[in-house]
């Protein structure tokens, strides 16, 4: 249940996990790696604005094909000195890596797809000239 002190909205693991369709298990992993630190108060974990943020980043990055270090390293120079400049240039640059990955993963797959619309071709002509 969400509840306010000193005007912060503060959130549960039950309502940060399905406000972002992943499972309590998910949400844990990422705070034992340490890309998310939710305040404590005894058993139960306090997820601010901060976490919710730091999550929907780290989700994105997920669905993006970002390895977790690098998402990490994106997350971490939000807090640098130059904070969100320094982290814009940086996802930028890994952005034109991880297109050029994809692009290079569809030419492959285009060929593949070729090469095997060809082999099937091949093998209906084959089939063909075998009498029944």
């Amino acid at each position: 249940m969400a509840s306010r002190a000193d005007d912060e909205q503060t959130w549960t693991i039950r309502e940060v996990a399905e406000e972002f369709g992943v499972t309590h298990r998910t949400v844990r992993h990422y705070e034992e790696l340490g890309l998310i630190t939710p305040e404590r108060r005894g058993t139960t974990r306090v997820y601010r604005r901060r976490d919710r943020t730091r999550l929907g980043l780290i989700l994105r990055g997920k669905r993006l094909g970002f390895p977790l270090d690098e998402i990490r390293t994106i997350i971490d120079l939000y807090d640098a000195p130059r904070g969100r400049r320094s982290q814009l240039e940086y996802v930028l640059g890994q952005i034109d890596e991880r297109r050029s990955d994809l692009e290079q993963r569809r030419r492959d797959l285009d060929d593949a797809l070729t090469e095997l619309a060809r082999f099937e071709e091949r093998c209906r002509e084959d089939l063909s000239r075998i009498p029944r």
